[in-house]
């Protein structure tokens, strides 16, 4: 895409971020209806609420308006509550919530969210598994039981960790979080590199004793969002810690050799084998787009590959899924749709989603040269 169609991108997202965040409810956007646009919210921001937050935080980077600040700030706020929360996807929330306010600012006060946050996901290691659970109040706990995991909270609570370690200057959180990304490859990335979601452990010994998804088609397939998570945790942890680098490069190939030929993936690598027409996570491509800008920044040898590729993806994610989609479309402009939440339970299927367009507003803006994707 040229410079100024992806301009054109992030002004429709922007768009998009100003009506919702001028809306009269104080509840975190969570998912929104493809047709109307109407939001689904959350009082305390689930695990996603996070994703508007920082959307917030790089408005306010790459416009310099102090509106989008304040705005960041007063939302990042409504998340404290959410330290006590017993669940890993505290990474998700204090990390986009809050830290990236002081990476990409330097607001001291979002670095002391963020701080809270990362100390308080630290107490949740689990010392056999070497690894932070799901947790009793993360969005599947009531389904899968207490020594379970899955690769979704590698991302966010990766770099929060990282984060919270070299600004308080303690090794042992950064030794939590170098754990918690290997155990993970160990029980998530199979050998050739596609990643399995979730995992299940011993509690007296942290031994690995299954591995399944509830999310994909079957519990040995490749649920997109699961491959899609991969690659930002371990891209992620690859810029803190480099002997995660070679993983990281394994995991976004396979991402690149199985992508359909439009450049959005199906909402599970293996959904075309059980469904004649599978509907496409448009969010799972954002996520993908976002990771492969962040390994094109890594020492693989493969920066010019993963580059054309979040290029061709997010061309795709802007030209067919961002709306308006064509001149007839009248719904309001800014809308990442076709995004699939949970196929499995038929909840939001073809949606907008808020993490989707986090993630497609950062790849634009990292494309675009305006935002580093490397620190964040």
């Amino acid at each position: 895409m040229t410079a100024p169609d992806l301009d054109e991108a992030v002004d429709r997202m922007l768009d998009r971020l100003a009506r919702t965040a001028a809306a009269d409810d104080p509840g975190f956007p969570h998912f929104a209806d493809a047709a109307t646009g109407a939001w689904t919210r959350t009082p305390g921001g689930d695990w996603t609420g996070a994703f508007f937050v920082g959307q917030l935080w790089l408005a306010a980077a790459v416009t310099k308006d102090p509106r989008w600040h304040e705005q960041a700030l007063e939302w990042a706020r409504r998340l404290c509550p959410r330290a006590a929360s017993r669940t890993v996807f505290r990474g998700f929330l204090f990390w986009y919530g809050a830290a990236i306010g002081a990476v990409l600012l330097d607001d001291e006060r979002a670095a002391l969210i963020a701080l809270d946050g990362a100390r308080a996901l630290a107490t949740s290691f689990h010392p056999h598994a070497r690894l932070l659970p799901l947790g009793a109040a993360a969005e599947e706990a009531h389904s899968v039981g207490p020594e379970e995991t899955n690769i979704d909270g590698v991302p966010g609570g990766t770099p929060l960790l990282y984060f919270a370690a070299a600004r308080a200057g303690d090794a042992a959180l950064a030794e939590i979080a170098r754990s918690h990304v290997a155990r993970h490859i160990e029980f998530c990335v199979r050998p050739d590199a596609s990643v399995v979601q979730s995992a299940t452990f011993a509690a007296e010994t942290g031994d690995l004793l299954r591995t399944y998804t509830h999310k994909g088609v079957h519990d040995d397939s490749t649920w997109a969002r699961a491959q899609a998570w991969a690659m930002l945790g371990l891209t992620q942890a690859a810029h803190r810690d480099p002997r995660f680098t070679g993983a990281a490069a394994r995991v976004c190939d396979w991402w690149l050799a199985h992508l359909p030929p439009g450049g959005v993936s199906y909402w599970d690598f293996d959904a075309p084998d059980v469904e004649p027409d599978p509907p496409p996570d448009t969010s799972a491509t954002a996520i993908a787009a976002a990771s492969l800008l962040k390994a094109a920044t890594l020492d693989t040898g493969g920066a010019a590959t993963y580059r054309k590729a979040a290029e061709t993806m997010v061309s795709a994610l802007v030209s067919r899924h961002l709306t308006p989609v064509d001149g007839a479309d009248r719904r309001p402009p800014g809308m990442l749709v076709d995004g699939c939440y949970n196929r499995r339970i038929g909840l939001a299927t073809s949606s907008e989603l808020v993490w989707g367009n986090y993630f497609l507003l950062e790849s634009a803006l990292a494309l675009s040269g305006r935002l580093d994707p490397a620190i964040l």
